[in-house]
């Protein structure tokens, strides 16, 4: 739908913006993305991680890492989605806060308001990565349903890359439940 240079403190990066169906997302594109598997991180819209520094949450530095890695490497892709809240959107997930405040785990509180542990869908970051043409990625993630998305939907993933973030006292329960409920991987863990 739109592409513009994109600078940032991490370099100079090409932003692209995307729409399929109603879901929009921005790719941020940096050097030859073609010639062998570039590093991609798909990352899931979190207002109060991303944009608040929220300590709830590994999201924030996360994405920093992200973009730091696609800069050392010097040619990457972030593919950034509206999926706030594992997808259940950012007025339930202020909810399961509150459901976590009161002792629930983040798959809990999900559940408790009526959803998956998990609703993010990875339809669209498949289709942006085709339109790029990449076929073939190296995938910064610790999620495995990330990888099995991207393959199934033809994306060849010669590579997970760890996304792992030093725990703090304030995420060491929430990184706890991902690996044990929701299957994440960690090597530190």
């Amino acid at each position: 739908m739109a592409s513009a240079d994109f600078p940032t403190r991490w370099g100079r990066f090409r932003i692209y913006g995307f729409r399929l169906r109603k879901e929009d997302a921005v790719a941020l594109v940096m050097g030859d993305v073609r010639s062998s598997p570039p590093l991609v991180r798909i990352h899931s819209q979190c207002l109060t991680g991303d944009v608040f520094g929220s300590l709830r949450c590994d999201c924030r530095q996360q994405l920093e890492m992200a973009l730091s890695l696609i800069a050392q490497e010097g040619a990457g892709v972030l593919i950034y989605e509206q999926q706030e809240g594992r997808g259940i959107g950012l007025m339930p997930k202020l909810q399961a806060y509150e459901l976590q405040d009161a002792g629930l785990d983040t798959v809990e509180a999900n559940e408790k308001l009526g959803f998956k542990a998990d609703h993010r869908e990875f339809a669209l970051p498949a289709e942006i990565l085709k339109a790029l043409a990449v076929k073939r990625v190296r995938l910064l993630s610790n999620n495995p349903d990330k990888v099995a998305a991207l393959e199934k939907a033809g994306i060849e993933v010669t590579e997970r890359v760890p996304c792992e973030v030093t725990p703090t006292s304030h995420t060491e329960e929430y990184l706890k439940t991902k690996k044990e409920k929701m299957g994440h991987l960690f090597s530190s863990r």
